[in-house]
């Protein structure tokens, strides 16, 4: 299993069977770096385990994502990744990644 130090999961789906994954960080500069590295870290597994089936889920897609990243007040910078994915692709990631909070 993989775990992720800086980004936070939360995920939820819906009547229609798509699972949505947010990966979330909200970081000093000198990590935004680090939790960028994770979001594509999440993206390559994604590309590796369900390399041909990309897309919007109403398109016949798998999967599919959205990667945002911005500075926040007071200097925090932000990474958001969403994931929109069948059942199938969240049991996948389930088994692939953990989050784990530093204390």
């Amino acid at each position: 299993m993989i775990a992720l130090h800086l980004l936070t999961l939360d995920v939820s789906d819906n009547d229609e069977g798509v699972v949505t994954i947010e990966a979330l960080a909200s970081t000093p500069a000198a990590q935004h770096a680090a939790a960028l590295a994770e979001a594509r870290a999440v993206l390559d597994w994604a590309w590796r385990a369900f390399p041909h089936t990309h897309g919007p889920a109403d398109e016949g897609g798998e999967w599919d994502h959205d990667l945002q990243s911005g500075v926040e007040g007071d200097g925090w910078h932000a990474v958001t990744l969403t994931l929109t994915g069948t059942p199938e692709f969240a049991h996948a990631f389930a088994a692939a990644f953990t989050d784990v909070q530093a204390d």
